[in-house]
């Protein structure tokens, strides 16, 4: 399939700036046959008792890093993931760093021990603690099409994060309030966690032809025990698994065996969801707004069929586009 299938017209005023206050008044779609509009504050109507809610509890990192090169000159880094004492990261200006050069930053140098490709360099932090050093010194770094965030960094970050790793926010659990949580807990909906660490490629469009050319990006996920259990027993229970977030659905998908159960524990995945694939764990996925040619469109199509003329309603119903825009709940996936 070519990619131009899965591209559209996305206004730049649809997207996003600032998240919904509150967090569960941003709208929400509700992807069934009719379309229906509501808020997101009404999602628990949509749930019934006996489903099973999967949130990504990944938090994200405080990677960025503003300083000083030698000379003077300013230096930005975008922590993305360690390598033992090493750290793979985003650089600029890329072009002007070395190997051996040391970088400054508040409260700590680190020493370029390598160049890790176009725009990436390996470094080594002096310290002995380096995520607390990163939390200290660094900020929490905003999609690339978030102009004018919100100075609150907290507002990206689920109210359930917990695992310190990724490079972004699982941004279809940013609706949620502890209240809401509460409320769909009263109906008789279990929540489940998992974690996958989200890296800086979800934001980047498929520049191939077509989708059979793309190259999934990986990322490292870990499937609690408990979960993998709430799983088995909520589908032999006839209850719905529903994903919340896209990130949820590529750890789930990519943690079952071949008769569909969920292995608990750490893994990674590089699973590419196109148009054809049938879901083993996943019944109903809770989602954002995704970019156009984006890996994360092809899995919506994947799973809705009719992505399409819900996208189409939704940019003429003044739906809030990407991460900090509206939600769409597919109350059965394909």
């Amino acid at each position: 399939m070519k990619i131009d299938e899965f591209d559209y017209e996305l206004p730049a005023t649809a997207i996003a700036q600032r998240p919904a206050e509150p967090r569960d008044s941003s709208r929400l779609l509700v992807a069934d046959e009719p379309l229906v509009d509501t808020s997101f504050a009404k999602l628990p109507d949509y749930l019934r008792e006996g489903d099973l809610l999967v949130l990504n509890d990944t938090r994200v990192r405080a990677a960025r890093l503003i300083g000083t090169r030698p000379g003077g000159g300013r230096v930005e880094l975008l922590m993305l993931r360690p390598h033992g004492p090493e750290w793979e990261a985003l650089a600029r200006p890329a072009r002007k760093l070395r190997t051996g050069m040391q970088l400054h930053f508040e409260g700590v140098s680190a020493e370029v021990v390598g160049i890790a490709g176009v725009g990436r360099v390996r470094v080594r932090l002096n310290t002995t603690e380096p995520e607390a050093t990163i939390a200290a010194a660094g900020s929490v770094p905003y999609p690339p099409y978030i102009i004018d965030g919100p100075a609150d960094s907290e507002k990206y970050q689920t109210v359930y994060a917990r695992t310190v790793g990724s490079a972004a926010a699982p941004t279809a659990g940013l609706h949620f309030t502890p209240e809401l949580l509460a409320r769909i807990g009263a109906r008789g909906v279990r929540l489940g966690t998992i974690s996958l660490e989200i890296g800086l490629d979800t934001f980047r469009p498929i520049t191939v032809e077509t989708i059979d050319e793309h190259v999934m990006h990986t990322e490292r996920f870990d499937i609690p025990e408990a979960t993998a259990a709430a799983i088995a027993e909520t589908r032999a229970d006839g209850g719905r698994v529903v994903a919340v977030g896209t990130t949820s659905v590529r750890a789930l998908e990519s943690a079952a065996d071949q008769t569909g159960a969920v292995q608990p524990g750490r893994s990674a995945t590089g699973l590419f969801i196109t148009p054809g694939y049938r879901p083993v764990v996943v019944d109903a996925l809770l989602t954002n707004f995704h970019m156009p040619r984006s890996s994360l469109v092809v899995m919506v199509a994947a799973l809705l069929p009719a992505w399409r003329p819900a996208y189409e309603h939704a940019i003429e119903a003044g739906y809030r586009f990407l991460s900090f825009g509206d939600a769409m709940l597919i109350p059965q996936v394909r």
